[in-house]
């Protein structure tokens, strides 16, 4: 059970921490974030909860960096063919399976846990491809069969938005596709998971198979009670 972070603050971090949630997607695709607030807030959400950044795209420089900031695996969006799940791949694994290249940072424990870290990386991180285009449900097989990738996130919102029919999740064609990944994710023994806004539908996805999911988005969230609290406030 995931949540999102994009805010940068520490005080959130460990919040989001402190409320129970086993995992967080850092989003530096939809937000504002920096490398270095990204680094700086992976402490305040201690060793108990699996941080996992959403670089801003499968590109080879960004996941390098991200990777060195010590976070436990990352997020690829809008993965759309096996070539691409491929490359992001190459660039997440240390040589020979793939060609990240070798630095001295805080994933390294800055020196001190550096052998430990390049020997155990390619097993130990958290390699998710985010399926958010129509295009990725017609090549999900292909996308699938690359060794390398631990899970598949689905992408609601994009997915419906490159099908023309922009936020509608509950379209029959837009949850047939999703339906379709899902299915060829569970025929793979591939784990999955999705992003909603209600954890009551959230808890039925879980139910039909799915591995882990996402809900809420921290200043959504916190938008949202300020405003509850403010109509409260003027109720007459």
């Amino acid at each position: 059970m995931g949540t999102i972070f994009t805010t940068g603050s520490v005080q959130v971090a460990e919040m989001i921490s402190q409320a129970g949630f086993d995992w967080v997607m850092i989003d530096m695709e939809h937000s504002t974030l920096t490398l270095q607030e990204v680094q700086n807030t992976l402490p305040a959400f201690g060793d108990r909860i699996l941080k996992i950044v959403r670089v801003p795209g499968n590109d080879e420089i960004w996941i390098k960096r991200v990777l060195d900031t010590g976070c436990d695996g990352i997020m690829a969006p809008m993965i759309k063919t096996g070539e691409e799940a491929a490359k992001l791949v190459m660039a997440a694994k240390y040589p020979p399976e793939g060609q990240r290249s070798v630095g001295v940072t805080r994933a390294h424990g800055y020196g001190q846990s550096f052998g430990s870290y390049v020997e155990n990386a390619n097993r130990d991180l958290i390699i998710m491809a985010q399926v958010e285009h129509i295009d990725g449900v017609r090549n999900i097989d292909s996308i699938l069969s690359v060794s390398g990738i631990d899970a598949i996130f689905i992408g609601p919102y994009d997915l419906s938005a490159s099908m023309g029919l922009a936020g509608q999740v509950m379209n029959n064609g837009v949850k047939k596709s999703i339906g379709l990944i899902k299915k060829k994710c569970r025929d793979a023994g591939k784990p999955y998971g999705i992003f909603g806004s209600d954890p009551g539908i959230l808890q039925e996805e879980i139910k039909e198979g799915c591995n882990y999911v996402l809900c809420g988005i921290d200043i959504a969230l916190f938008s949202a009670a300020l405003k509850d609290l403010s109509a409260e406030l003027h109720r007459k």
